[in-house]
């Protein structure tokens, strides 16, 4: 099979697209929310090109699907500053606001958000090539986030709604915001991950400015109604453009209190350095990772490679929770490899919105190079494509290659490749791949393959302090989202889950009073007459 014949033909002519999965209108983003109200954009805009490139009578064109402002430092600070004023300083409406009252508000706008599902779904595949049935669990995952915060909170609430007396002491403990919050989400999923930290600072009385990420930024569009209608004016910005124009203006004015970014440490520690109170920044990070599968020798292959195939291609391997370097015992090392080989010639590959399709077009347009560049460092260094045309490219496509035996001097061993590329390790002693995680930068997850219980206990007590995650004959993965997601080392900062994430946007604040006479009674009459929605006994059923 010549493969690269086979993704030529992949690309389809304008008019072979499926009416059902066509933009029929480029979107022309042309308008952002500011303080409660949409504000026309007349400078200079980012013309937006799919993945997805068609057939045309002179080769391949990407498509163009819209575009979006490119917005200034002046346009930032505009935005900064009514989010500062909806704050004002903790006295503003929405962080004095019941949480009963911002939970309504959040579900209004859950409401509205459920209503733009199919153009948004559309905007996730043709934006970063993710396939229909990906785009669809993305969107329905990140409404089932928002309801399951607001069971989060309210249970959260529930607790707090009693009063404490210690050693004299009255007191009522509740949560309360930290200020202005910066969100900046990822390409791989701009939707889901973006709204794990928007969402919950919203919920808990943050006011916030939305950035969304390079690619992904027109699905935003559709939802910047429900935001206007739903929230207060100036809780709720956005700010498009290229983020190194806009966001360091930001952190400079030492008026963001919450940074929640979900990218690289590179351009995290940046932003953090652009603060002229670091130290009060509070962080919220998402980073990378280098997750490693561990396939011992009594390993189920079936099942490690299944495994490995979804953990190493979901979405390309353009997950932070991708496995990205899978060390195999060298007694089953050949058999995993050429069980894994056969399985990626059976994947399905072409556009997003064909059924069964599990690799895509790649939405950077530097990528393929990027990694057909790590592919043949690896290959000068010794290391084969172990999978028939592996490494192929042919525009936005990149056609997987599993390669085997990479060593410590490839570039495949320690860089996140982030893309359709399994370096497989093989090794014969316990302490190579426990070295390797010790010694890695990253510390978010790790899979291990086997069935002997003792060995995996033993595996088990030194990875769990050196990732977050020790996951058993399984890929790694965020979900579900009631698990904490964190990572140690460059990984992450903060842990995020449901519940947790609550607790990032938040800080624990108190009343506290002499238990006295005098102060019962003045207690008792706020909480009897409702005076204070911080000191109130109200319970949310």
């Amino acid at each position: 099979m010549d493969i690269r014949k086979t993704i030529e033909t992949l690309f389809p002519a304008l008019e072979e697209i499926p009416e059902g999965a066509r933009i029929r209108q480029a979107v022309e983003q042309r308008e952002y929310l500011v303080n409660g109200g949409m504000v026309r954009w007349e400078g200079p805009v980012q013309d937006v090109f799919s993945p997805v490139c068609v057939r045309t009578a002179t080769g391949y064109e990407r498509v163009r699907i819209g575009s979006f402002p490119l917005m200034t430092e002046k346009e930032a600070l505009t935005a900064l500053d009514a989010a500062v004023a909806a704050y004002s300083n903790g006295r503003g409406a929405w962080p004095t606001m019941t949480v009963a009252k911002r939970i309504e508000h959040v579900q209004q706008f859950a409401a509205g958000m459920k209503e733009r599902r199919e153009e948004v779904v559309k905007l996730l595949m043709w934006e970063i090539g993710k396939t229909r049935t990906d785009a669809e669990k993305e969107f329905d995952r990140t409404v089932v986030y928002i309801a399951d915060t607001v069971d989060a909170l309210k249970d959260l609430d529930r607790v707090s709604s009693r009063f404490v007396i210690e050693q004299g002491i009255i007191g009522q403990i509740r949560r309360a915001p930290l200020g202005v919050t910066l969100c900046m989400g990822p390409y791989n999923y701009p939707l889901n991950e973006t709204f794990t930290t928007l969402i919950p600072a919203l919920i808990m009385g943050n006011t916030t400015i939305l950035k969304p990420p390079r690619h992904g930024v027109l699905l935003f569009s559709p939802l910047l109604d429900a935001f206007r209608a739903s929230f207060p004016p100036g809780v709720v910005n956005t700010l498009f453009g290229a983020g190194r124009s806009v966001t360091p203006p930001l952190m400079r004015s030492g008026k963001v209190d919450v940074l929640a970014f979900i990218g690289t440490s590179t351009a995290a520690n940046a932003l953090h350095k652009e603060h002229p109170k670091p130290h009060r920044l509070r962080m919220v990070l998402g980073l990378e990772a280098k997750n490693p599968a561990i396939v011992l020798p009594d390993a189920d292959l079936d099942q490690a490679v299944e495994e490995c195939i979804a953990g190493c291609l979901s979405f390309n391997g353009q997950r932070c929770t991708a496995l990205k370097v899978v060390f195999v015992h060298e007694g089953v090392a050949g058999d995993f490899v050429s069980r894994f080989s056969r399985r990626i010639s059976g994947l399905g590959i072409g556009m997003p919105w064909e059924p069964g399709v599990m690799i895509t077009p790649l939405p950077e347009q530097d990528k393929p190079d990027y990694l057909a560049g790590l592919v043949e460092d690896a290959r000068r260094l010794g290391a084969e494509v172990m999978n028939e045309g592996g490494g192929t490219v042919n525009g936005s496509l990149f056609h997987p290659a599993l390669v085997y035996p990479v060593n410590e001097r490839m570039r495949l061993y320690r860089e996140e490749q982030f893309g359709p590329v399994i370096p497989v390790i093989p090794f014969s002693d316990m302490e190579t791949p426990i070295r390797y995680i010790e010694e890695s930068d990253y510390g978010q997850q790790v899979s291990i393959f086997g069935r002997d219980p003792q060995l995996l206990a033993e595996l088990i007590d030194p990875l769990v302090n050196q990732v977050s995650r020790v996951n058993l004959n399984c890929q790694c993965q965020r979900g579900p989202d009631i698990f904490p997601f964190t990572g140690r080392k460059d990984s992450a900062v903060g842990t995020l889950s449901v519940s947790d994430a609550l607790r990032a946007f938040s800080i624990r604040a108190l009343v506290a009073a002499k238990d006295i006479d005098i102060n019962k009674g003045i207690i008792s009459d706020i909480v009897r007459e409702h005076r204070s929605n911080f000191l109130s006994t109200d319970f949310i059923l």
